[in-house]
């Protein structure tokens, strides 16, 4: 049986600012089966933006999971995204999940994974997926040398990675804090 393959999920931040792209390609085996996915999207009342990477419904299972440990710490997305990433470690049935995940509310980003990482980058930026290395080198080099504001800094970083994994197309979501 194949699986779905690739995605790439870029989160630029500048102070209370923060954008989250993601492109809409879903890949089994060696064919593009769909070309508008959404992958970003808001949650606990339109104040947190997610995106993630891997397996759909693990990703689907995760995001619910993180809305219900917001619902349980009062929207404290570090705190809900630390026991998020501890349940997800420990339990037997969540171990199995192949996805990622990047959270971010107006004060921070996190890039959440079944191994217990909690990260939050030293920089604003930070990504997943199979594009994840030209999204954030894109990135970096733009929110570094240029005064580019942080959407622009997305769409022009995600139009590279799209240009150079083939598991990621250029039908982007950007979501923006």
């Amino acid at each position: 049986m194949e699986s779905f393959r690739g995605t790439t999920i870029l989160a630029v931040r500048k102070g209370s600012n923060v954008v989250v792209a993601g492109d809409g390609q879903v890949t089994l085996g060696n064919s593009a089966i769909k070309h508008k996915a959404k992958k970003v999207r808001r949650i606990y009342q339109d104040k947190i933006i997610i995106g993630f990477a891997g397996a759909t419904a693990d990703a689907f299972t995760l995001s619910e999971k993180l809305e219900g440990k917001l619902q349980e710490f009062n929207g404290n997305l570090t705190r809900a995204s630390v026991e998020l990433a501890r349940e997800w470690r420990t339990d037997k049935y969540l171990r199995q999940l192949e996805a990622m995940m990047i959270a971010a509310d107006g004060e921070n980003t996190y890039l959440i994974s079944g191994n217990g990482d909690v990260i939050n980058p030293d920089e604003g930026v930070i990504s997943i997926g199979s594009g994840s290395i030209s999204a954030q080198s894109a990135a970096l080099a733009l929110y570094r040398n240029t005064d580019m504001d942080i959407e622009e800094i997305a769409k022009n970083a995600m139009t590279i990675a799209s240009e150079t994994c083939i598991y990621t197309n250029s039908n982007f979501t950007i979501e923006k804090i």
